[in-house]
């Protein structure tokens, strides 16, 4: 009988312990539910703005400049500018390339330049040599602000408004 007993005070001492554990994670999930709350980030309420009217100019976003041309400022091809239109632009060495780099580095399929919504949009195609752009080398499709240099070999191209 003395076993049975310990043995049940050990079952509601390990059940206690779970509940203590169960009600531990939730209110560690609400306080973090709560927190998350109030430290909202994104455009203030219309009430905040009655309150505190220089939110409103804090609020806007600044305008964004969009690109209507790519110009090569390094490289064989310095100088070269391309209007740029709604289609992708194919960047590398082969002859079915929108722009044809004559450059050792690059690939024949090299990188893609492409639209989406008002923004471009660069990704490298699996060169052997990487696509950089503004000194970071590309894993996967990145936007391209005006101004910011792609470095495809020894060729720099920026794209400007």
């Amino acid at each position: 009988m003395d076993g049975s007993l310990t043995l049940t005070l050990l079952r509601y001492g390990f059940l206690i312990l779970l509940w203590i554990m169960v009600l531990g994670v939730v209110g560690a999930i609400r306080r973090d539910l709560v927190l998350g709350a109030r430290n909202r980030t994104g455009a203030p309420t219309a009430r905040q703005i009655r309150k505190n009217p220089a939110l409103e100019r804090e609020a806007a976003p600044p305008a964004k400049v969009q690109a209507r041309q790519m110009v090569v400022t390094e490289g064989p091809l310095r100088g070269t500018t391309l209007e740029l239109a709604s289609s992708p632009i194919l960047l590398g060495r082969a002859q079915e390339a929108t722009l044809v780099l004559e450059d050792d580095y690059a690939s024949g399929r090299h990188a893609r330049l492409f639209p989406q919504g008002s923004r471009w949009f660069i990704e490298d195609l699996g060169s052997t040599n990487g696509t950089f752009l503004g000194g970071s080398q590309l894993t996967r499709a990145q936007p391209v602000d005006p101004g910011v240099p792609i470095r495809i070999g020894k060729t720099v191209i920026e794209l400007r408004p």
